[in-house]
């Protein structure tokens, strides 16, 4: 992330924000909803986050990704890379 420099992995994604105006509006970053929108896995927490393309960037450490989630989305981490499942959960807002 630039703004807030987590690492994550990306398990969803919408071609434009779809949370709801409240939920936009309270976000701390203001970014434009007209460009797509991932969920991420964060690295080392809980916790998933829901960001604007604009505020990503490419991590390219080949480091795996500590979550307990990523097993729900990934198979394996081969060669600084997921392996996604066959069929992946719907993220939660």
């Amino acid at each position: 992330h630039r703004r807030y420099d987590y690492r994550g992995v990306v398990v969803g994604n919408d071609e434009t924000c779809q949370a709801s105006d409240d939920w936009w509006h309270r976000n701390a970053t203001s970014a434009a909803r007209d460009q797509p929108w991932y969920q991420i896995l964060v690295h080392g927490c809980t916790h998933s986050t829901y960001v604007a393309e604009e505020l990503l960037e490419p991590d390219d450490c080949g480091e795996q990704i500590i979550h307990p989630l990523v097993r729900n989305y990934f198979v394996k981490f081969r060669r600084g890379r997921y392996i996604p499942r066959e069929t992946n959960p719907q993220p939660s807002e």
